[in-house]
């Protein structure tokens, strides 16, 4: 099993910046590949951006790339989320998930169902 935890998340003006973090325990051997969705009231969860520990291989959703950029912190076993010239359409409840080692290898890191663990959310808010 493996336990996320979300932080960062906050309310900001347009054109300004959030770093989320998503700090993982448990099999993060097994499952080593970690995505960040959102979901925003009415709207079906977007997968953003997605990482795959071993290799550093990043995925990007065509709306958030340029914008947002994952990274990792192996030692720590924190995902993070750097998120720049955010706008209105940004705000959503964000989530940290992971999944199986093998998931790259399917082509469906920005996909929901591939992913088996999720964090609670960390609510993102951008006024204009």
């Amino acid at each position: 099993q493996v336990q996320l935890v979300e932080s960062g998340g906050g309310s900001v003006q347009a054109g300004g910046s959030l770093r989320l973090s998503c700090a993982a325990s448990g099999d993060t051997i097994r499952y080593n590949c970690f995505g960040w969705f959102r979901q925003a009231p009415g709207k079906e969860r977007e997968g953003i951006a997605a990482i795959y520990t071993p290799s550093g291989n990043e995925y990007y959703a065509s709306s958030v790339k340029g914008r947002f950029t994952i990274s990792q912190d192996n030692a720590n076993h924190t995902v993070y989320l750097q998120m720049n010239t955010l706008n209105p359409e940004d705000t959503a409840m964000y989530y940290c998930a992971a999944g199986p080692s093998t998931l790259p290898g399917r082509g469906t890191q920005l996909i929901a169902d591939s992913y088996n663990y999720w964090g609670q959310g960390t609510q993102v808010t951008v006024s204009s």
